[in-house]
């Protein structure tokens, strides 16, 4: 399927509203264009209604954003994104919301009868969502949440019923909105913006798109272009800024025969590259590669939230039978069967894993998910190659800086190792600071330094290239050289990827994974101290079944929030002294 068809049905400044007949069909499911046209850096909104195959896009601009906004839709591809209509977490729907809403404002107007047969229908498919939990999974929070809105509604309140429905809904609703405004965080990096590529073909430029370009052609690009391709410089001079994609801010100038990225931008200047690395192989989809593959890999704490999520609807069956037991109150009864513990969890973890892999990655670090960004946190000893180019001599001074930080981080122990001659690796050590050091150690010998160091104890994290190393320990961070993104995160198995060589940068990844753990157990702890409030109140009779799922829904939600807007991390280190003298990102050139 090569693009798609669409029509603008109405069009404001900063708004447009597409129909596209193929939405909903194989290859154009709802969820997935939507996220393709989310991730394009105009769009600040964007929404897919598939039953009426319409499109809604909010961006920023003006006309040229809207021309490029109108050619990424017509350069859609029906691939899944990661994030993108997975894991249940659909497109929500309002149809929902509005029809109780409906539901409430008719029922003054019916006899009693009629009220609760309007009312069962409205309840219909929350009813049958859980029975149909319950028969595939077990007790569940959706089969409570069914119990409380149908025992209202046979107990003869029907207004309690489609009240805390429509509060449930709601709920539904924001968690789903959070969740996937959190995957967004991530989709830029998943699928760049289309461009177009001007490439000298047959006497003269021809713009054609950039996944059309062939190893070896020779692109033009000019100012405010973006780079389509690696390759390497033949004429020309420009100031060409990396930030997109490596995290360094300040840009490089750029005359044969440097290399340069896929990503980067022309600031100033011309170029005419000749393409080393097209489509799939370029730094981007590589990088892209690297992310789509983290979010499939679970976490501890994610998989410890799915198991709690199970207890707790047990915990919250077993209590809400109890208190009925002792009291004969069907109130107290759904408002205890509307708490769970779970939510805050089972959402917000992944969310703030999300946040804290989107935040490293504008600062020129790749984290493989959420079971990186837990051992990142959790290292107390690194051992680090002199291989990585870390501890080059330009950058000795911000290296014994970053790792005096990393202590203050909770790195407690820093070792060294070198292939030079014992008096060189000495004097190293001594102008890093490090507590121990090896000289002259084989490439084999790294990973059983690593060994004997777990064996010591030590939770381990190497910092280097060598792949039995990154294997061996309980983290590996590697250090990208140009475009062997993938192969440093894929084949030599490393859980972290720095992409420019820079001391800050591993500074940095550590900051954000060690503040990203303690927002989770902030998050874990408030929303825990927050439901057995409510849990206390609805048990004493103090919280009717709609204050119940209002106050639970507003403290799921308002974690959520708080998840999804991530950690703040000290920048200060980007920007060094020495960086206005020796640009990390020139590794790239080499």
């Amino acid at each position: 399927m090569a693009g798609i068809d669409y029509r603008i049905v109405h069009e404001v400044p900063g708004r447009l509203r597409l129909h596209i007949p193929a939405m909903g069909q194989p290859g154009c499911e709802a969820a997935w264009l939507r996220a393709w046209m989310a991730a394009a850096a105009a769009v600040t909104e964007a929404r897919a209604n598939a039953p009426a195959r319409t499109l809604v896009l909010r961006y920023s601009g003006g006309p040229a954003a809207r021309a490029a906004l109108l050619h990424r839709l017509g350069t859609f591809t029906p691939e899944r994104v990661a994030g993108a209509g997975e894991d249940g977490v659909r497109e929500a729907e309002l149809a929902p919301i509005v029809t109780t809403l409906l539901t409430l404002a008719a029922l003054p107007w019916l006899t009693p009868p009629l009220q609760l047969v309007l009312t069962m229908v409205n309840l219909g498919s929350k009813l049958t969502k859980g029975a149909d939990t319950l028969l595939r999974k077990g007790i569940q929070k959706e089969v409570l949440d069914a119990v409380a809105v149908g025992l209202a509604a046979g107990s003869g309140r029907p207004y309690t019923a489609n009240a805390t429905d429509l509060l449930l809904s709601l709920g539904e609703y924001a968690e789903r909105r959070t969740t996937r405004q959190s995957d967004r965080l991530l989709r830029r990096l998943l699928r760049p913006d289309p461009v177009m590529a001007a490439v000298e073909r047959d006497g003269g430029p021809q713009h054609i798109a950039a996944d059309a370009v062939r190893f070896g052609e020779t692109l033009v690009i000019g100012p405010g272009e973006t780079i389509p391709v690696d390759g390497h410089v033949l004429t020309g001079a420009a100031r060409v800024s990396q930030s997109a994609v490596t995290g360094a801010e300040r840009p490089l100038p750029k005359e044969p025969p440097a290399r340069v990225i896929a990503g980067s931008v022309v600031l100033a200047g011309r170029l005419r590259v000749e393409a080393s690395r097209v489509g799939a192989d370029t730094t981007t989809a590589r990088i892209s590669r690297f992310v789509q593959a983290a979010l499939e890999r679970g976490s501890d704490n994610e998989r410890r939230a799915r198991d709690l999520a199970a207890q707790q609807a047990y915990l919250s069956l077993g209590t809400g039978l109890a208190v009925y037991g002792l009291t004969g109150q069907l109130s107290r009864l759904q408002s205890v069967f509307l708490v769970d513990y779970a939510d805050a969890l089972t959402l917000g973890v992944p969310v703030a894993f999300k946040s804290a892999m989107a935040r490293a990655a504008e600062r020129g670090v790749l984290l493989r998910g959420g079971a990186a960004i837990e051992r990142l946190a959790a290292v107390d000893t690194l051992v680090l190659d002199e291989s990585a180019g870390l501890t080059d001599s330009d950058l000795r001074e911000d290296a014994a800086s970053a790792l005096s930080r990393l202590r203050a981080l909770g790195i407690r122990r820093l070792v060294l190792v070198a292939a030079d001659a014992p008096q060189q690796a000495a004097a190293l050590a001594a102008a890093l600071g490090v507590d121990a050091w090896h000289a002259e150690v084989a490439p084999a010998a790294k990973a059983e330094l690593v060994a004997a160091l777990r064996a010591e104890g030590c939770r381990v994290g190497y910092v280097g290239e060598d792949a039995a190393a990154l294997g061996a320990a309980d983290l590996g961070i590697a250090v990208a050289r140009g475009a062997d993104i993938v192969e440093l995160g894929a084949d030599r198995g490393a859980d972290v990827v720095l992409l420019h060589q820079h001391p800050a940068a591993l500074l940095v990844a550590r900051e954000i994974a060690g503040k990203t753990m303690g927002l989770m157990r902030s998050n874990c702890a408030a929303a825990a101290t927050m439901d057995t409030a409510i849990l206390g109140g609805a048990v004493l009779g103090w919280l009717s079944p709609v204050a119940s799922a209002f106050v639970h829904n507003g403290t799921t939600i308002a974690t959520l929030l708080h998840a999804r807007k991530g950690v703040a991390v000290d920048d200060a280190p980007r920007r060094p002294v020495t960086h206005q003298l020796a640009e990390p990102s020139d590794v790239l050139e080499r």
